[in-house]
């Protein structure tokens, strides 16, 4: 053991020797790497000969046993512990000086030689079996170079694969690399890869499948046959199971609604359910059929008028038919009749318009003037106030005559009688009246369930024809005082009226800007007046048969003519609503319109152009009436007023006749 101790001294002090030239290497600067550096080889060399001495010593001692075993496992550990502290404090020694460990009583033995001594076989003993030693690396030295930090490489997204087609079929790469990546990918890997997949990207993926799905369900549904009657569509969703109806429904969405039930059981397969539902619909057709045919039948789809409409109705046919034969002979007798020039007859009474000047002014009431009328033979003008008076004035001096007092409200228009001397006032109390000249009452007019707005007189003078804000206009008898029709059509108040010279038709107009030209032989609406954009306040036929007036609040007049059944002519007459319009009444050769602008103006009607302006009220211009001779026009205001306006040369001749 004596021995064992002296050479274990022996490698402790080479190790120490070999760990001094490697401090003294570093000390000097020598930053190359312990591989290759000088004191690197001193110190690999210096450890293959402990290894070897070790391995001679645990030959020739093997009789220690397990003693020498242990010390020599810790020899071997020692330089890995004792690294670390050994770099942590080196010393400088220099690589010439010679590694050789020489003691008094050993011969020095080369550091470079690795050959051990030679030595007596030991005995090994069958237990211990020899330790293998496994080659060490060699140790780094602290003096590593510092090496430059380098950018750190990009990361490369995961690129993601689009999904394999649903029927199955593989895609085929498009190039040489991407057989080569998947190749790779699948050797790496060993099987396909599978990608995760956001939350956006799913939700987009069954947005997309939902629209795919609904898409293909309105193309099945396009393909079927869906019944276009609503009753067989209700009578198939009943079939169906489904409700006929649901709540603000319409008839369009529920067949839509029939047509997507249909598709979706189609898409289900259930297409016996839906042919039975079918077949069921074909039994009950015939059925169905004969009770519409027993409703129809059994109610009608007009309202059928009173005995006294029907006799009513043949005798404006009969008067009708006279005045339009009437009217045509006069027209082709003016035709065919050298004698007659009617531009020169046109251009004599337009000249006579043109002269037209005021000629008397009178206040009519104490309130604002609504409505003014001329008796048949022109000797009488009554008008009617705010006041819910009318009065009866004598003309051509305009001295009052009667007063006309009996509505509870204002009154709204009057009207004259074309055959007697007998007038009718309209209120707002809901009814109209009918009066002598003396200012008797003879009929009241009940039955509007609003106020009244505009009156006239059928050209017979059997009839009246009422207007009302209770969205329709009537026709009485004026004898009897009955209702003989309650003609409905307007969407909103009807405001004028006027009945053809012929006595066949009738025209209203309303507040829905909207004009209607009834048959009164039938009933019948042949033509609506469309053009205006606001309400429709005034409306005239013209004496020559073919051409209507209208006035609205849209500052314009228009004409239109009736055979063509459309607007002939736009007049932009007034700056402020048009309140009345009304034809020459003999030729119809011009046409006065009234407005609220405080103007009266005359136009020609054979080319509509302005030919006088009646300025001299101070408020808004209500209503206006033309004598039948057309000599002498009526205007009534707010202003309280009536003024009369006459040609000058009719002044003149009356001059003349008196002198």
């Amino acid at each position: 053991m004596k021995s064992d101790g002296a050479q274990i001294q022996k490698w402790k002090s080479r190790r120490r020797r070999a760990g001094k030239a490697e401090a003294a290497t570093t000390h000097l600067g020598e930053r190359r790497s312990p591989h290759f550096s000088a004191s690197g080889c001193a110190r690999n060399f210096e450890w293959l000969e402990l290894r070897s001495e070790a391995a001679a010593f645990f030959k020739e001692e093997s009789s220690a046993g397990v003693i020498g075993l242990i010390q020599l496992l810790l020899i071997l550990s020692f330089p890995l512990l004792g690294m670390d502290v050994d770099e942590e404090n080196p010393v400088s020694v220099s690589l010439a000086e010679p590694s050789a460990a020489v003691t008094d009583d050993q011969t020095p033995v080369s550091t470079i030689d690795p050959t051990p001594l030679p030595a007596m076989q030991p005995i090994i003993p069958s237990l211990v079996p020899p330790p293998i030693v496994p080659p060490i690396a060699p140790i780094p030295s602290v003096s590593a170079p510092i090496l430059r930090p380098l950018a750190p490489l990009p990361v490369r997204p995961p690129v993601l694969r689009p999904p394999l087609p649903q029927n199955g079929e593989m895609r085929a790469s498009d190039s040489d690399s991407d057989r080569d990546d998947s190749g790779r990918a699948q050797a790496a890997s060993g099987s396909a890869v599978e990608y995760e997949i956001s939350e956006e990207s799913r939700q987009f993926r069954e947005r997309q499948e939902k629209a795919k799905q609904e898409f293909l369900m309105k193309r099945r549904a396009s393909a079927l046959a869906v019944p276009t009657n609503d009753m067989a569509v209700r009578t198939r969703l009943r079939r169906l199971g489904e409700p006929i109806t649901l709540f603000g429904e319409r008839e369009m969405e529920r067949r839509d609604r029939l047509r997507m039930i249909m598709a979706k059981l189609d898409a289900e397969g259930q297409l016996e359910k839906l042919m039975k539902a079918h077949e069921e619909e074909e039994a009950a057709a015939p059925v169905a059929m004969e009770e519409v045919e027993e409703e129809t039948l059994q109610y009608p789809f007009y309202t059928e008028g009173s005995k006294s409409l029907l006799e009513a109705r043949v005798e404006i046919a009969k008067y009708s038919i006279k005045r339009a034969a009437s009217r045509l002979y006069r027209a082709r007798r003016k035709r065919d009749d050298p004698d007659e020039d009617l531009d020169a007859e046109m251009d004599w009474v337009l000249k006579e318009a043109g002269s037209l000047v005021l000629d008397c002014s009178e206040i009519g009431d104490d309130r604002p003037l609504s409505g003014c009328s001329f008796s048949h033979d022109g000797k009488l003008l009554a008008a009617c106030a705010l006041s819910g008076v009318a009065k009866i004035w004598s003309m051509p001096q305009v001295n009052k005559v009667s007063a006309l007092k009996g509505h509870t409200e204002r009154a709204t228009d009057v009207a004259f009688s074309p055959a007697l001397n007998h007038l009718a006032t309209a209120s707002a109390d809901r009814t109209a009246r009918l009066w002598n000249s003396e200012g008797s009452l003879l009929k009241t007019f009940e039955g509007h369930l609003d106020r009244l707005a505009r009156i006239a007189f059928h050209p017979s003078g059997k009839y009246l024809g009422t207007a009302s804000f209770d969205k329709t206009w009537r026709l009485w008898d004026v004898e009897t005082g009955e209702e003989l029709l309650l003609q409905e059509g307007h969407s909103r108040s009807v405001y004028g009226i006027s009945f053809h010279r012929d006595g066949s038709l009738a025209a209203s107009c309303g507040l829905d800007a909207l004009g209607r030209v009834w048959d009164l032989r039938s009933g019948r609406s042949i033509l609506a007046l469309e053009g205006h954009v606001k309400p429709v306040l005034g409306i005239c036929f013209s004496p020559n048969g073919y051409h209507l007036a209208t006035g609205a609040e849209d500052n314009t007049c228009r004409i239109w003519d009736l055979r063509k059944k459309k607007s002939l002519y736009v007049i932009p007459a007034h700056s402020n609503l048009v309140s009345q319009v009304k034809f020459e009444p003999q030729e119809g050769y011009f046409l006065v319109t009234a407005s609220y602008d405080m103007t009266a103006k005359v136009w020609s009607a054979r080319d509509f152009k302005p030919v006088k302006t009646l300025s001299g009220h101070e408020a808004k211009v209500t209503s206006l009436d033309i004598t039948e001779d057309g000599h002498c026009i009526a205007t009534v205001s707010h202003d309280r007023t009536i003024k009369l306006w006459s040609s000058a040369e009719i002044e003149k001749e009356k001059a003349m006749d008196i002198d």
